[in-house]
């Protein structure tokens, strides 16, 4: 763990959100307010704010873990999380430090490093096991810091919409971002703009440019280091992620392979749960089996 002060390695409270009755919040599971997923319960003094769906840890049901992008929360990832509990697979969805629920884990915008300690260091305390890592945009660096490193119990991550493309001018960045908002479903522009500003202008600028600093020095390098199975999701509209990028990114893994989604942008788990979702899940059946047969 990183020794800085305010580091996201603190101890901060958990809360988890059971899947919702039968029926019950499909209607609004595109909401841009409210706490998708069910009522939170009581906080503990171990980890970050995490979101559950599907059976409890310590079942024989696959795990995955999502992470979000840059100033968001694990909020608009509900859709997908549903869909994947809905086929019997456990669910968790932190807020990383600093963002979302989880704001005052520390006093600064933490950096990739810090990151993926933090989610390195939650995974610990929930005793979550073997599971597939899928991230959209920045969390892609943090999931690709946290699985270029020894860490037997990541089984495979999946990438949707991978971001920060190295050695683009920052300025291009955001006018990317720009760019994609329209393509994106207008809930989804009010949820992260609720978001955006939780997390605060000030801190969104400083972890833009500690996640861009990373994609110079650090996000490629990274990727080659990942020796699990990998998948590279992008929507045909995603212009944070252009196509040359996504391919790039699958080469730069040992097993990688990309697929387009039709329909969709830079948040495809988004306007496209059902088919991202489907993807995950023949994705982790095969790293499951992949794992298996290594263990022969």
């Amino acid at each position: 763990m990183n020794p800085a002060a305010g580091a996201p390695g603190d101890r901060l409270p958990t809360r988890t959100e059971p899947p919702a009755p039968p029926g019950a919040a499909r209607r609004r599971e595109h909401a841009p307010a409210g706490r998708p997923g069910g009522p939170a319960r009581g906080p503990s003094r171990t980890g970050l704010f995490t979101r559950r769906f599907g059976p409890p840890l310590g079942t024989r049901s696959p795990t995955v873990v999502l992470v979000h992008g840059l100033g968001l929360s694990g909020r608009y990832f509900v859709p997908l999380a549903r869909r994947l509990a809905a086929n019997g697979a456990t669910v968790l969805v932190p807020d990383l430090p600093g963002n979302g629920r989880s704001r005052a884990a520390v006093r600064r915008a933490p950096d990739i490093g810090q990151l993926s300690d933090a989610l390195a260091h939650w995974h610990e305390e929930h005793r979550a096991g073997p599971a597939v890592l899928v991230a959209n945009s920045v969390g892609c660096q943090v999931v690709a810091a946290l699985a270029a490193r020894p860490s037997p119990w990541v089984r495979g991550v999946v990438l949707i919409g991978p971001a920060l493309e190295p050695r683009v001018p920052a300025r291009h960045h955001l006018g990317r971002l720009l760019a994609d908002a329209p393509r994106e479903p207008l809930s989804l522009l009010a949820l992260a703009t609720a978001d955006y500003l939780t997390t605060g202008p000030a801190r969104f600028l400083q972890s833009f440019r500690r996640a861009a600093r990373d994609a110079d020095a650090s996000f490629e390098e990274h990727l080659r280091r990942v020796d699990v199975p990998a998948l590279v999701v992008r929507g045909v509209g995603d212009t944070v992620a252009h196509a040359d990028w996504a391919r790039r990114v699958a080469r730069l893994v040992r097993d990688g392979r990309s697929v387009d989604v039709p329909g969709a942008a830079h948040a495809a788990h988004y306007s496209a749960p059902d088919a991202v979702a489907a993807l995950i899940r023949t994705f982790a059946e095969e790293a499951e089996e992949a794992e298996r047969a290594d263990d022969l």
